[in-house]
């Protein structure tokens, strides 16, 4: 089972409590935020931001081929935080704990979705209050500026008066390759500033979402992940940022080796969108498929080696009003029921769809009312239908 590396831990209540009752306290607005007090020995007078230059001891920039976990926590854990939530209904104790990390000098901080809300789909309902401790003790209210459940983002705002930032910089999920290691930094099980280290142990994932969908393009990795760690970062070798760690595959509820982030390049998209406007909207077509093996195009003739089977098209959905098509005999095959006789998607707007993967990765790029110029093979050929892209649901449509 696959789950979100959910932070419902006491430690979260008795930080809280430690410094004084949080319902006591006045909801934070963006005009007058909540003060709580704090253990902190020192406050600074003025913000500081700190940009760290990446050097080995003999003063060349560190690269890929070199890792070293301690130079990485040295220079990355001071912009590493741990998130704490209050007033989240179906949590234990209202509260939540999690991780996350400086994204600027003007006080942006992400962390995943579920780190400051609970429940899933229309249900999703965000913390009344959110606070963000810094690895020099300073614990400060923050304003939700907003969260994306299906891709698992939220972008937190802090005052950046008398903190000293230090923004970690965020990198690409390109050319990433199985095996280059990897470094987590977080809070599991509220342990503050823990690090872990391993590899990629897999790319192009599919996650589940917040939603029911899936997020695509996740990096799975053997770095150790538990709950906790939910919204801290994925480090490369030089520092920089590949992922968010977001979910753990588990039977026991502990981290078991296998631990999922969202892939920096999925973050920084929906970042984007919330700064802009405190929510993300995503393209939907409206169907579910399957992808493809050499024996199952044989068994069923598709016509094509590559693509995504369409399995259900939502009824009434752009798929749909486009004449994309479903199967309507249900068969089985090595012990898989599928739908046959529907179309394949071979390419969107002229990009080769190879593996099931790639539709989703297509559609990322598109925003609702953009025009998709679908390649289907239907029936032994091709043909293009033009569909006018919605905007995907907060949680998956009912299938027929």
């Amino acid at each position: 089972m696959t789950q979100p590396v959910r932070a419902v831990l006491a430690a979260a209540a008795l930080a809280l409590a430690a410094c004084g009752r949080a319902d006591d306290a006045p909801e934070p607005t963006a005009a007058s935020p909540a003060q709580l007090p704090t253990r902190t020995s020192t406050v600074e007078r003025t913000t500081r931001v700190e940009v760290i230059k990446r050097l080995d001891a003999d003063g060349r920039p560190v690269g890929r081929e070199g890792f070293d976990p301690t130079g990485i926590y040295e220079r990355e854990s001071p912009g590493i935080v741990t998130v704490l939530s209050t007033g989240l209904p179906g949590r234990a104790g209202g509260a939540g704990l999690g991780s996350g990390f400086v994204i600027s000098a003007e006080g942006e901080v992400a962390t995943n979705a579920h780190v400051i809300t609970s429940g899933e789909g229309k249900a999703i309902t965000r913390a009344r209050r959110v606070y963000v401790k810094f690895s020099d003790g300073n614990q400060v209210p923050a304003q939700v500026r907003g969260f994306d459940p299906f891709a698992d983002v939220a972008l937190l705002k802090v005052d950046p008066q008398g903190l000293k930032l230090r923004p970690l910089p965020l990198g690409s999920t390109k050319d990433l390759v199985v095996g280059a290691p990897v470094a987590a930094i977080g809070s599991p099980f509220g342990e503050e500033q823990s690090l872990s280290v391993g590899v990629i142990s897999a790319t192009g994932r599919s996650i589940r979402s917040l939603t029911g969908f899936a997020t695509s393009g996740a990096i799975q990795t053997d770095a150790a992940i538990n709950q906790g760690n939910s919204g801290g970062p994925l480090l490369a070798a030089d520092g920089t940022v590949l992922g968010m760690n977001s979910q753990i595959r588990t039977e026991s509820g502990d981290g078991t080796g296998v631990g999922f982030a969202v892939g920096v390049d999925t973050v920084k998209r929906s970042l984007d969108q919330l700064r802009a406007t405190g929510r993300v909207r995503y393209a939907y077509l409206g169907i579910s498929s399957s992808g493809l093996f050499p024996q199952l195009v044989e068994r069923f003739d598709l016509g094509t080696q590559r693509g995504s089977w369409v399995q259900t098209v939502t009824e009434g959905g752009p798929a749909d009003k486009a004449g994309i098509r479903a199967g309507d005999e249900r068969r089985v095959f090595q012990d898989q029921p599928y739908q046959t006789g529907g179309d394949v998607i071979v390419a969107v707007d002229g990009r080769a769809i190879r593996e099931e993967e790639d539709l989703s990765d297509a559609l990322a790029d598109k925003r609702p009312g953009d025009l998709a110029q679908i390649t289907v093979v239907r029936d032994g050929r091709r043909r293009v239908l033009a569909v006018k892209l919605g905007e995907r649901p907060l949680q998956v449509p009912s299938r027929p």
